[in-house]
């Protein structure tokens, strides 16, 4: 490994180690959410807890705390394997941060602020598959589950030379996401999105 290879992979843990979830939290005076909603500094419970332009915010920052360390590794010329390392390493501050007393999120967008700068065909791929997964379960965790699994597959037919370095990542959020998948079976799980019941069902409910 090449002193700037193991530069860059440090620095993207320092990066990934900003909490956006909890900054943005702070500065619209909203609840802290790790201890509040799921419990999970991301997007999602963020949108639960303030709405959409306080979640987009989040979400933008998650996504550039992956994107930035590895474009500019890319940029730099650093080989597909270390830039999968790169975007592990973005990935690892955010579930581990360390300016966060180690308690962070899934990585789920830092993730895929990672794999932005392979290609935006393959990235538009990747937030197209997890919008219509979420819209059509209403499950965050779901939808994460669903995008990590087929991410190796798009990465192969759109840039092959990338389909390792994606799959280490898609392995990460897969291991992240254990209590989801545990709290699916269970049917304890979450929803993001909250169909609207029927009219005709609520009438019924209040009788």
């Amino acid at each position: 490994m090449t002193p700037i290879g193991m530069l860059m992979i440090i620095i993207a843990y320092l990066l990934g180690s900003i909490s956006s979830a909890v900054l943005i939290s702070r500065f619209y005076d909203l609840p802290d959410p790790r201890e509040q909603g799921s419990g999970n500094p991301g997007a999602t419970n963020v949108f639960r807890l303030g709405g959409h332009f306080a979640a987009a915010l989040v979400l933008f920052c998650d996504m550039l705390k992956g994107t930035l360390p590895v474009w500019t590794g890319y940029l730099l010329g650093i080989n597909p394997f270390l830039l999968g390392l790169i975007g592990i390493s973005a990935c690892l501050g955010h579930i581990f941060p360390l300016f966060f007393h180690f308690r962070g999120g899934k990585g789920v967008a830092t993730a895929l602020g990672s794999i932005a700068p392979i290609g935006f065909d393959l990235t538009g791929i990747m937030l197209s598959t997890w919008i219509i997964v979420l819209c059509f379960t209403g499950y965050s965790s779901v939808a994460a589950i669903f995008t990590s699994l087929l991410a190796p597959f798009f990465t192969w037919l759109l840039k092959p030379q990338f389909t390792m370095p994606v799959a280490m990542l898609s392995c990460l959020i897969l291991f992240r996401h254990q209590d989801n998948i545990k709290r699916l079976f269970n049917g304890t799980e979450q929803k993001a999105i909250h169909k609207k019941k029927p009219v005709d069902d609520e009438i019924q409910g209040e009788k």
